[in-house]
């Protein structure tokens, strides 16, 4: 019996230290896996890392990560023009992730995710100047905000004949993604001041769009849904380069 209890003490022990040196070495590739991915997409602050399954160690002999987490808080992806937009909150879930000994190279064979855009920031691209879109009928977005059901309120402020209306007119509008670009088109068009204003006129006001290109690792656009705080995104991509 004593020698039983020296043996399981002993494979206790042996298994604590296994475990600690597999949660060190995972700590240490976790943080080598963000400076490169910072390095590499040019990030303004360094990335959230978290590198799933266990042991870690294994996972390490064999070259190929399970599960990789990454969390991006702010990144300026390409809007087209030279212009950036803002995403927030990028989270991506990456799925076995080939890697060289040094850390250099990192790819992920699949990658599923989400990310969100303020509506002040999607409204730098639907405001404007004013512009006529009747006789003596001026109009302009100032606003965007939930209009529940995953669409978008859309809210115009319009002058008439030389007065500004008291309160901006709203339309719902749907918001769809089309390969790299988010659209926002309104559903019904609305009533200005009781003037006629032509379809194209208005439209050229409510509708806009705005591409999204330029997404780490090559991630691209999957689906859109208007939600309380902004335009939540999906995202997803294969043969994801996370370094190198």
């Amino acid at each position: 019996m004593r020698a039983l209890r020296i043996l399981l003490i002993v494979v206790v022990v042996l298994g604590g230290l296994f475990v600690g040196a597999d949660r060190l070495a995972v700590h240490f590739a976790e943080g080598e896996v963000a400076d490169k991915l910072r390095t590499t997409e040019n990030l303004a602050t360094t990335p959230e890392v978290s590198i799933k399954g266990f042991p870690f160690l294994t996972q390490l002999v064999g070259g190929e990560l399970e599960d990789v987490e990454i969390g991006i808080e702010n990144y300026e992806a390409n809007a087209g023009e030279g212009g950036t937009v803002r995403i927030d909150d990028l989270r991506a879930n990456m799925k076995g992730v080939e890697f060289s000994g040094d850390y250099s190279s990192a790819t992920a064979n699949s990658a599923t995710g989400t990310a969100s855009i303020a509506y002040d920031e999607l409204l730098r691209t639907a405001k404007s100047e004013p512009a006529q879109v009747a006789p003596g009928v001026t109009a302009e977005v100032v606003g965007l905000s939930d209009g529940g059901d995953g669409k978008i309120k859309v809210a115009v402020e319009a002058t008439v004949f030389g007065t500004k209306l008291p309160r901006p007119v709203s339309v719902l509008s749907t918001v769809t993604a089309e390969g790299d670009t988010v659209r926002v088109k309104a559903e019904a068009l609305p009533s200005i001041g009781g003037v006629q204003v032509g379809e194209t006129q208005i439209r050229s006001i409510t509708d806009f769009e705005q591409r999204i290109d330029g997404l780490p690792g090559g991630i691209r656009l999957d689906e859109v849904r208007a939600e309380s705080d902004g335009v939540r995104i999906t995202v997803l991509g294969s043969d994801v380069r996370l370094a190198g």
